[in-house]
């Protein structure tokens, strides 16, 4: 008989032993060696059999064991020195706590969050980076408070059927089993948060608290008796469903998540957010319910608040695929915030303009999340150089009128934590030969000076280590495919721990190309058998339930990798989790990633196997393109933008299966006569040694604080001092700025210089412009001017602004002079940008006034 419901009944510590509950109930476990190792002490069978979860190892120990570890002396002092070090972390103070201006506290919205394997709440890149984001804001002291969705089966579980065809699953997930507790009222009442829903309904969620280390995580769950049983379904799977019900999820995180965060400073005293950090779109609405909150509670109106909002919020894409991007029918929109579920204060036309696509080749009948998020955030960045080029291209209509560099998105290239995804025995290897960089994260330069037999040997002990796992999970995969335990003998031998191993482990939309490597199968076989220069490849990947196409690239290399000549070579690990992942980066020597460029918007796997020792074989895209240097890996030449997709695939597994072959095994098994890859060996010290500061998050987060959450919270503060008298008077300004927009014109434009000036003059440049309604203070007359290509177009432009305007004839005179400064071919042009000085930037209003006609331009020779 099956059970109607499931739950989890805790265990009762003995007294001596309650700073484990203490330690368990801080997901800095999940990171620091020292309380894993506590962990495991306390049954070290039980802790392999349920995969290193604390919460389920101490649901599992029995009565007697906690007796005797509570008698445990040695046992207790550990214990306790244990939880003494996570209160010491907890209180002292760190990097940030050194900044003079830093914001108060900063609240981060993602849909979520790869912090464990044993809180299952992540998909992929997205959810894992956000993991690394809270884990890196911990060790630095940066306040933030993080706030997501729980949902009670998590994204899905896979296996393979017979045939190799993806299977999901969704095993329920009891909270109560896991590392958290319910917030609740100082009275106990467990906290409510709601939004409206149309014909007087009601969405119902409470509210779970998880602690990161130093940051509080908020996770608004459904399931709760309030709510009927669509309303309690909410929350019920990650990226589930569609339509009604993915806006629902979206609104509760966006709204439901903003009155969170206040009812948990109201009952912590945690000082409130200055600045709102939005992953993807999908939070997007949090920037509405903040506008809400003005109106409502300081009397601003709908433009004023949207200023106040704008200032503090930062909005981070992630996607460079237009697919990725949550587009909802208006008329769902207009649905769930119109009507009777309409708030005044946030009139849904209102609404429905913030997500319009109202710019060339977009769709009028949609709402594009990603572009509300933008206009809601006065700060937007991409997650590499290349991601941040792409997104100026593909949002650039968003800011009409101006060039593509100056769309204001910028970037912050991904880091990795590397206390999650490192392996212990590297880390133990660095502290001992290069302590400054553990201690410090200084001195990379004298990874170079490590011993390489030492760096053989580990990568030696990692690589065992993945082989023995996957043998194992192999084995699994093949039971539960039906094969007999006769059938899977041949699991004893499969993969090498000798042989060279690449790893391929990722999502699994076409993009990404998991099939690339078997574009040629008999070249691939020949790769993989190889009497003198074997390869074996290791793979694992979830497709998304929906896609077909990405569940036939998995069947398709499960079939190849069931030959039974080369599957001992290759192998597919199903159910692709931060477990596996992590052994992946930590156990292969050549991490493989062949993306469409540039659809990859960073990836941080072949980070996170790069400071394992690991070498990248990687087409150049995402982080990739930035950092890769000629001796830091291989770079899979792209044929984007020369060849059809077919034509595309055939040259550049040509050159991936050359690299294979000419190179990577080459210098693999090239051994001095110590049994050692020198040249190998030096390739991966330089690779740690150069790549180490950049690939690290507390590189990434540095970078937020400096140059997003830093500015953000002073914009936010301008806006809101003195009654908030800085918002309204830009959103007056703004409004007048518009409203007279169409009466600025560049009128005249004229030059005085020699026909063929040389290197070192000056060019004077006089521009008469009809201001219409506006004045002189309003406006930046500037002049862009530098280097023409053969169309005329000026690349990478220098701007001058022109100063000393002077009434002429009802219009306005502005001067100035442009430094010639090279010589070639030289070009400049002049344009009327809106001016305050509260604008982020020159692009902010998307406003722009150019000449009529290129006539009135001046190209020539300078010499």
């Amino acid at each position: 008989m099956k059970a109607i419901r499931r739950f989890t009944v805790r265990t009762v510590l003995p007294e001596p032993l309650r700073p484990l509950e203490e330690l368990i109930l801080n997901l800095r476990w999940s990171w620091h060696h020292e309380t894993l190792d506590l962990f495991r002490e306390v049954d070290p069978a039980l802790w392999e059999a349920v995969r290193h979860d604390p919460v389920r190892l101490l649901g599992a120990i029995t009565p007697e064991r906690l007796e005797q570890l509570a008698g445990d002396r040695r046992f207790l002092r550990r214990l306790h020195d244990t939880a003494d070090d996570l209160r010491d972390y907890l209180t002292g103070p760190r990097w940030f706590q050194s900044l003079a201006d830093g914001p108060r506290a900063i609240a981060y919205f993602s849909p979520e969050y790869g912090i464990t394997a044993a809180l299952p709440q992540y998909s992929g890149g997205l959810g894992i980076l956000a993991g690394d984001h809270l884990k890196t804001a911990s060790d630095m002291g940066v306040p933030i408070i993080a706030v997501g969705l729980l949902y009670r089966h998590g994204y899905f579980s896979q296996s393979l059927s017979p045939d190799g065809w993806q299977l999901e699953r969704y095993p329920p997930i009891d909270p109560n089993g896991l590392p958290l507790t319910l917030l609740r009222e100082p009275d106990g009442t467990p906290v409510r948060v709601s939004i409206g829903l149309p014909h007087g309904r009601a969405l119902h969620a409470q509210v779970w608290l998880a602690r990161v280390g130093r940051v509080p995580q908020l996770l608004l769950d459904s399931d709760v008796e309030d709510n009927d049983q669509s309303a309690r379904d909410i929350t019920d799977r990650l990226y589930g469903g569609g339509g009604d019900h993915r806006l629902l999820q979206e609104m509760l995180l966006g709204i439901g998540g903003v009155r969170a965060i206040r009812a948990y400073c109201r009952i912590s005293g945690h000082p409130a957010p200055e600045v709102f950090h939005t992953n993807e779109g999908h939070a997007g609405f949090l920037g509405l319910e903040r506008i809400r909150e003005l109106v409502s509670e300081e009397g601003l109106d709908f433009e004023e608040a949207l200023e106040a909002t704008r200032a503090g919020t930062v909005f981070t894409t992630h996607t460079p695929v237009p697919a990725g991007i949550d587009r909802f029918p208006r008329e769902l929109i207009r649905r769930y915030f119109g009507g009777s579920a309409e708030e005044p204060d946030v009139p849904v036309d209102r609404v429905l303009e913030l997500g319009a696509e109202d710019y060339p080749d977009g769709d009028p009948a949609v709402f594009n999340m990603a572009v509300m998020g933008m206009r809601l955030a006065q700060r937007v960045n991409g997650v590499s150089t290349l991601h941040g080029e792409v997104s100026r291209e593909m949002f650039g209509g968003l800011w009409g009128g101006f060039d593509r560099a100056e769309v204001p998105i910028g970037s912050v290239t991904n880091g990795v934590h590397a206390e999650t995804w490192v392996g212990r025995e590297i880390l133990d290897l660095a502290a001992r030969e290069v302590p400054s960089v553990v201690e410090a994260g200084r001195g990379w330069e004298r990874v170079r000076d490590v011993p390489e037999h030492e760096i053989w040997r580990v990568r030696r002990v990692l690589r065992e280590r993945l082989v023995r796992d996957a043998r194992t999970r192999l084995r699994e995969s093949w039971r539960g495919r039906g094969a007999s335990e006769a059938e899977v003998a041949w699991i004893d031998e499969a993969l090498d721990p000798d042989v060279l191993t690449i790893g391929f482990a990722r999502r699994v939309p076409s993009y990404k190309r998991l099939t690339l490597m078997m574009r040629d199968p008999e070249r691939l076989r020949a790769l993989l058998l190889d009497p003198e220069r074997p390869v074996q490849i290791v793979i694992a990947g979830k497709a998304h339930p929906a896609d077909e196409g990405g569940k036939r690239l998995i069947q398709d290399i499960v079939r190849f990798a069931d030959a039974e000549d080369v599957r001992h070579r290759v192998v597919f690990l199903p159910d692709y989790d931060m477990a596996l992942g992590r052994l992946l980066v930590q156990g292969c020597d050549v991490w493989l990633n062949n993306p469409l460029r540039p659809l990859e918007a960073c990836g941080t796997s072949g980070m996170k196997a790069a400071l394992n020792g690991a070498l990248n074989l990687s087409v150049r895209d995402g982080w990739w393109d930035e950092w890769y240097d000629g001796q830091n890996g291989w770079a899979i030449p792209s044929a984007d933008g020369l060849a059809g997709p077919d034509r595309r695939d055939e040259l550049e597994s040509a050159a991936l299966y050359e690299l294979l072959e000419d190179h990577v095994s080459v210098m693999f098994y090239d051994r001095d006569a110590s049994g050692l890859p020198r040249r190998w060996l030096e390739m991966v010290k330089h690779t740690i040694a150069t790549l180490g500061p950049k690939v690290l998050a507390n590189r990434m987060l540095r970078d937020y604080v400096t140059e997003y959450y830093r500015p953000a919270a002073a914009s936010a503060r301008a806006m809101s001092a003195d009654g908030y008298a800085g918002a309204r008077s830009l959103a007056a300004w703004k409004q007048r700025v518009r409203k007279g927009w169409d009466g600025v014109a560049v009128e005249h434009v004229e030059t005085h210089g020699e026909e063929s000036p040389q290197v070192g003059a000056r060019l004077a440049v006089r521009v008469v412009v009809d201001l219409g309604a506006l004045e002189p203070s309003d406006v930046a007359v500037e002049v862009a001017y530098g280097r023409v290509d053969e169309t005329d177009a000026i690349v990478d432009p220098s701007y001058l602004e022109l100063g000393d305007p002077e009434p002429v004839d009802g219009r306005t005179r502005y001067t100035g002079e442009v430094p010639l400064r090279r010589s070639g071919s030289f070009g400049y042009s002049v344009r009327v940008v809106p001016r305050h000085p509260k604008l982020a930037s020159r692009a902010e209003m998307g406003l722009v006034a150019l000449p009529p006609a290129p006539s009135g331009m001046t190209n020539g020779d300078l010499r």
